[in-house]
């Protein structure tokens, strides 16, 4: 079984909010998928991106191949991870 590490959409209409979601590459893009590892929603100023780091290098070991816009999604949310907070002011 070829897995990979994907989005399908939820949400309404004109308002799309996804999960990134471990599933089979056969499996329809909204369809049957084994588990949820995060959720991302675009239509926040800046974008929302939740991912669990540690179930996807989970699944990245066991051999899933992340898409290319959940790779791109890991290295965004990779880099926010590791700037350190900003000290307000005062």
């Amino acid at each position: 079984m070829a897995v990979r590490l994907r989005l399908t959409r939820v949400g309404s209409k004109k308002n799309p909010i996804y999960r990134v979601v471990v599933a089979d590459s056969r499996s329809p893009r909204d369809g049957k998928f084994i588990e949820i590892v995060g959720r991302y929603n675009p239509q926040t100023d800046p974008s929302t991106i939740e991912l669990d780091q540690a179930k996807i290098q989970e699944w990245i070991g066991k051999g899933a191949q992340p898409s290319g816009a959940v790779a791109k999604l890991i290295k965004i949310a990779a880099k926010g991870e590791a700037q350190p907070e900003e000290a307000p002011a005062g």
